[in-house]
């Protein structure tokens, strides 16, 4: 794999534009991703029993469409949730006019935002900035990266990541850009996440990769533990790089499958690191569960606990806190078999063996970690094989700011 600075117009087949409608305070707030032959898609959508509308018009047209997709309009600056009959009225209104100025049929377009929650969306100005874009979309570097800025709502920084493999003697490119800063404890993705690929590869196979790559990254994600009403996870496949087509039992999958899961982490990662008020960022590494869903459910817990979160913010050395996730996640655990280190990729540290603390010093030394970015907390359960990672942040004063100032 080879990675390189690209964004959604890096692959060949896609373009991109984007425009300033005035629904967010300052900055570009619409952008339309196209592939002009049609790609084939995969999408995943919040697990939330409150769905925004364009998550529920979205998929809809996914199911209509057989995972045959144009295009994706995104706004940012206002969720269309919680709106009613409206909501879904003003999202076939975006699609259909997005469908028409791109000569293509409407169950062929999706459509995305994000933003406020409960607040009617100002669809004329959806509506007036598409006929601005879309007879100016280019797959030009600028285009792809306006499209990352486009979509940020509390986002700090933009998030891309692209990487090019070798398919059968033709370079392929996977690339992506995702949104979301807080709100973020996903159940099938997160946020905003659009990733373009010229590789050819059939929807229902692009689906299967999707969900595995999900799980391994978006899933394993946490900032705040609120589940977002808008989450939405959007492959593209144009097909034009050339590339044989990528099918089931071939190596070929398997490559791509194991690049798709590599940006998709390295996208999670970069919308941790951007997390609302997040002063540090840290990784949870579990190691020897019965499971492979206990080995998860500890991770998950560890990384989401306020009072872990709380601890790193504070650099408190509070072993106990980390324990009390690992036991109240639902795993199966022995308590006299918990270990606990620290690992910063330099230099590591033994916290916790059996059970118990090694020795009071190793608080001291453990608080220096607590005290830098990115670093991992492993949690050796020592009952089984099985293993996996999960990002987290820290709790600080500045997301409780953000977030009482939100809608004002």
């Amino acid at each position: 794999m080879k990675w390189f600075d690209g964004g959604v117009t890096s692959p060949s087949g896609f373009r991109a534009g984007s425009t300033r409608t005035g629904l967010k305070k300052q900055g570009m707030d619409l952008t339309v991703v196209e592939c002009p032959g049609n790609a084939s898609c995969a999408a995943l959508f919040t697990q939330n029993a409150v769905k925004a509308a364009p998550v529920m018009v979205s998929m809809e047209n996914m199911e209509a469409s057989g995972g045959r997709i144009r295009a994706v309009v995104i706004n940012s600056g206002n969720a269309n949730a919680c709106n009613g009959k409206r909501g879904i009225e003003d999202a076939r209104r975006v699609i259909m006019e997005a469908s028409a100025l791109l000569d293509a049929e409407p169950e062929e377009v999706l459509v995305s935002s994000t933003g406020v929650i409960g607040r009617p969306l100002e669809v004329e100005r959806i509506l007036s900035g598409l006929r601005e874009v879309i007879p100016s979309l280019s797959g030009s570097r600028e285009a792809g990266e306006n499209s990352s800025r486009a979509i940020m709502t509390t986002d700090t920084v933009p998030k891309e990541a692209a990487v090019g493999i070798e398919i059968g003697g033709k370079e392929i490119v996977i690339a992506g850009m995702a949104k979301g800063a807080g709100m973020i404890h996903p159940n099938l993705a997160t946020m905003i996440c659009v990733v373009t690929t010229d590789a050819a590869v059939d929807p229902g196979d692009l689906g299967e990769i999707t969900e595995r790559a999900a799980g391994k990254s978006f899933n394993m994600i946490t900032v705040d533990n609120d589940q977002s009403t808008n989450d939405m996870l959007l492959v593209m496949a144009s097909g034009a790089s050339g590339s044989p087509r990528i099918q089931r039992g071939e190596v070929s999958y398997d490559l791509f499958e194991e690049a798709l899961t590599e940006l998709c982490i390295r996208l999670a990662r970069g919308l941790v690191s951007d997390a609302e008020g997040a002063s540090r960022c840290f990784e949870v590494e579990v190691r020897g569960a019965a499971s492979a869903g206990d080995a998860r459910a500890v991770a998950l817990a560890v990384a989401g606990s306020n009072l872990v979160k709380s601890a790193i913010f504070g650099s408190d050395p509070n072993w106990g806190r980390i324990v009390a996730a690992a036991g109240y996640s639902g795993a199966k655990l022995d308590p006299d078999a918990l270990g606990i280190s620290l690992s910063t990729g330099s230099r590591s540290m033994e916290w916790v063996r059996d059970g118990c603390q090694i020795s009071e010093e190793k608080n001291e030394e453990a608080r220096g970690f607590f005290s830098g970015e990115n670093f991992s907390i492993i949690v050796e359960m020592g009952i089984g094989e099985h293993g996996a990672r999960a990002w987290g942040c820290d709790l600080s004063y500045e997301y409780v700011r953000i977030n009482s100032e939100y809608t004002s």
